[in-house]
Order: C-alpha cells, then structure tokens, then sequence
C-alpha cells in the first residue's frame, strides 16, 4: 500500500514538473493571441524618426507573432541592388522571422530623392530605379502607373487587418507605413516593427546556404511576392 502512494506521488509530481517546464518554455513564449495589441507608440532618438514601434519591436516581436488578426509583411528585396553593406547592412535577404512575407518596398514606389541624397551622404548608392506601383508627384502625393496598382496593394495590405512591417533597419517599413496611410489604410492598425539586422528573438529562418564552400541563398525559404509589372495594364 505504502508503495503504491509513493508510486502515486510521483507521477503527480512528475505530470506538475512537466506543466510547469511546458508553460517556462512553451506557454510564456507569447502573450495570448487575442489579447488587444499595445497602443502605438515611437521609439526614441532615430529609431522614434523611423516611426519604430517601442512596444512591438525587434526584440519583443516574438510575442506577438501567429495572430489571425494581423499580417507580417517583410519590406526588403531578395537581392537589394543597394550598397548596404557600406553601412554595415546586407544587400542579400539573408534570413527572415517565421511568419513574415516578403513584398519588396521599391516594387511598391520611388524612393523620394531626399533619402536617396541622405544615403548618398552614408556611401549608399545603387537604389532601385525600376518599374514601382506608384509613383510621387512634385507635391508628394501618390500617383498609381498602373489600373491594378491599388487591387495590388490591398490584396497584398489588406486594411482589414493590422500591419506589421520589417525590413532590414526600419526606413523601408517607415516609408511603407506613409505611403499606405497617405493612400487611405488606417495607421493605428500599421506597427513599425523594425529592422532585421536588429532582431533578437528566436524565431530566424535562415536563407544563407554554405554547404558547397560558396555562399548560396536558399530563397525558396521565402514567401515571396513578385510583382510582374508585364501582366499590368500601365496608365499612359
């Protein structure tokens, strides 16, 4: 009889040790996913001018990931034609947060001159100049090239939805974010979340292939949204 209480007790205390162990590992590993999200709220110093979120952020993004009410959208290209990596950042999309798709920022408009001056200044050259959904006007307003160009964009940022946007440091999401509120999406369901190269958290799908002693990319990783302008029907 005494045997069998001590056989009891020990596989209750192994069935509470096991919940404890699953909740510290598994179950505080995000806050419950219908609980409202915080309020917006901007960093401070140049992460505040890049409108990055300080709430919902690089480091605390794993919290907030897997939501049905909210899509995660990756703003860089998988080969950027930039000179990022002559300020410490990376031309290749080298990995990304599980969850997120990517719909690159230069498919979607220009970049406006001045922040193609102000990455002059940094040695950043080599900015997309190719064919964009939308152009900008002398007075800065959005002007679509093609008849499809906002059915595009509301497929690709549905407004029904919040928005979480990434790229690789926070100005590609920041200019993403202006460019989708000037066009009529509601900006208290648009988040900042930062950049790639600051990320912190555990959830990094890695597209950087090595095996071959030559650095090749796994992009097939990559929800991936192209845009093939040729399939448009472009406003003359």
């Amino acid at each position: 009889m005494k045997k069998n209480l001590i056989l009891v007790l020990v596989a209750v205390a192994s069935i509470i040790i096991g919940g404890l162990g699953s909740y510290f590992v598994f179950g505080n590993s995000n806050v419950n996913k219908e609980d409202p999200l915080p309020k917006q709220e901007k960093s401070e110093g140049l992460r505040g001018v890049y409108d990055i979120d300080k709430n919902i952020n690089e480091k605390t993004i794993d919290n907030y990931l897997g939501r049905s009410d909210t899509v995660y959208r990756d703003v860089r290209m998988l080969m950027d034609s930039a000179t990022w990596e002559n300020k410490g950042g990376e031309r290749e999309l080298t990995g990304f947060v599980e969850g997120f798709e990517v719909v690159p920022y230069a498919y979607l408009t220009e970049f406006p001159q001045e922040y193609v001056d102000q990455k002059a200044s940094e040695n950043v050259s080599g900015l997309y100049k190719g064919k964009t959904l939308f152009s900008l006007d002398e007075d800065g307003n959005y002007v679509a090239n093609y008849k499809e160009s906002m059915e595009v964009l509301e497929y690709l940022f549905p407004k029904d939805k919040y928005i979480f946007i990434m790229c690789g440091a926070g100005g590609y999401a920041n200019f993403t974010k202006q460019m989708l509120v000037a066009l009529g999406w509601d900006k208290n369901k648009i988040y900042n979340v930062g950049g790639y190269w600051n990320y912190e958290g555990n959830r990094r799908i890695s597209t950087v292939n090595n095996h071959d002693s030559k650095t090749k990319y796994d992009f097939w990783k990559v929800n991936y949204h192209d845009i093939n302008f040729d399939n448009l029907t472009e406003i003359k």
